[in-house]
């Protein structure tokens, strides 16, 4: 038998949910607990294991309190005329360790130490 796959945009779509729910400081159990869910469910969501059906996704994104086309912003796939290019190092980034510690603590700081703190890491990068 055949072991099942998630499917990329399954992934990513998850990847950006779990990264929202951090930012917001909210634990799966609770996200599972507004949506009727066990944490496992969300798990799995996040995953990408579990497809997440259209009115579990909006359902998601007003828990979250984003709108659905923020969690495909980046998605693999999803080219449309204009676009940049990929943005796949935002959600692997995201999904590190690391960089859920950074987003989580980078959020509490004020407005202007962000910025401050955005032109430091442009400048230690030569990106400007």
């Amino acid at each position: 038998m055949k072991k099942k796959v998630p499917k990329p945009t399954d992934q990513y779509v998850g990847s950006r949910v779990r990264a929202r729910r951090m930012t917001l400081g909210m634990s799966q159990e609770k996200l599972g607990d507004a949506l009727g869910l066990t944490f496992q469910q969300v798990q799995k969501y996040e995953k990408g294991t579990n497809r997440i059906g259209a009115s579990r996704l909006h359902h998601i994104a007003h828990i979250l309190q984003v709108p659905i086309e923020s969690l495909f912003e980046g998605a693999p796939g999803q080219k449309f005329a204009g676009d940049g290019p990929s943005l796949d190092y935002v959600s692997d980034f995201t999904s590190s360790t690391e960089g859920r510690a950074l987003i989580k603590a980078f959020s509490h700081l004020n407005r202007d130490l962000r910025r401050r703190l955005v032109n430091l890491v442009e400048e230690i990068a030569d990106r400007k």
